[in-house]
């Protein structure tokens, strides 16, 4: 081998930068003015990557929907690898339940408060916001799960919290808003449920069944109204991993379900997004 490909070669094996970004599962609404389930945590930066060691993505998914409880926290979606820092996003927090009574849960961001235990729960630092705060008298309005943009609204004035706003993220060459915080419930048929936040958020039931976040957003699932059937919350959304690659140092070379239009190439970058877990091999 002479000098030059020498040169080349060991120019082609340097590490090499990449962007992130890693939404967690949703937590799901809480039954019978439930709250709102908090969003997934979200997190996006930079990581290098060494050439030759595989990476591995998991993919949380999204809380249970509470019934006759509160909501189910969501499940932790990581980035990992050799030479990196494993990235972890948490969860998002399930809401609080009238059943019970049963208080939210923390997350990435919190489950929103109920109509018993009204307290919304904390978010985790860096990766989400609060769930708001049910008004604890009658007639009841839970409060809105946390985003990953701003904290759950608090219930009342007729009507259940909103949920919290998500994040918006442009790693796939579109701005994209993700981890929005779930809605709360309502009190009676005739009131309120809390609309989702944006960024897959669910909304509150009111006069029909609570919606579930939307899948691969890491959106918080919509609580339950009181009154009436459906007394149950909504599941959360299941999260999702998105890398961007420098197309001039893709190997090509990855395991995991990927959408029908992944990878894409976008500008100077390859972009990979994993709906399930798998892995890339730098």
């Amino acid at each position: 081998m002479t000098i030059m490909q020498n040169l080349l070669f060991s120019v082609a094996k340097l590490p090499y930068s990449i962007t992130y970004l890693v939404i967690a599962g949703g937590g799901g609404g809480g039954s019978r003015v439930g709250g709102g389930g908090g969003a997934g945590g979200y997190l996006t930066s930079t990581a290098s990557l060494t050439p030759g060691q595989v990476y591995t993505v998991t993919v949380g998914g999204g809380g249970t929907a509470g019934s006759g409880t509160r909501g189910g926290t969501g499940s932790d979606s990581v980035l990992s690898g050799s030479g990196i820092t494993t990235v972890t996003s948490k969860g998002g927090g399930g809401g609080a339940s009238g059943d019970g009574p049963l208080s939210a849960t923390t997350g990435g961001s919190g489950g929103g408060g109920g109509s018993n235990v009204t307290a919304g729960a904390a978010g985790t630092s860096g990766q989400g916001n609060t769930g708001g705060n049910g008004n604890g008298s009658s007639p009841y309005y839970s409060g809105g799960g946390g985003g990953a943009g701003a904290v759950g609204n608090n219930g009342g004035g007729g009507s259940a919290g909103a949920g919290g706003s998500g994040s918006s993220s442009s790693i796939t060459g579109s701005a994209i808003t993700y981890a929005g915080g779930g809605g709360g419930g309502g009190s009676t048929s005739g009131s309120s449920g809390g609309a989702g936040g944006s960024g897959g958020g669910g909304a509150g039931s009111s006069g029909s069944g609570a919606t579930a976040g939307t899948a691969n957003t890491g959106g918080g699932g919509g609580g339950g109204r009181n009154d009436s059937a459906p007394y149950a919350g909504a599941a959360g959304g299941s999260g999702v991993v998105i890398v961007s690659v420098p197309t001039s140092s893709y190997s090509g070379t990855y395991t995991g379900t990927q959408l029908a239009t992944y990878p894409k190439t976008s500008g100077s970058n390859t972009i990979l997004y994993w709906t399930d877990s798998g892995t890339y091999t730098a």
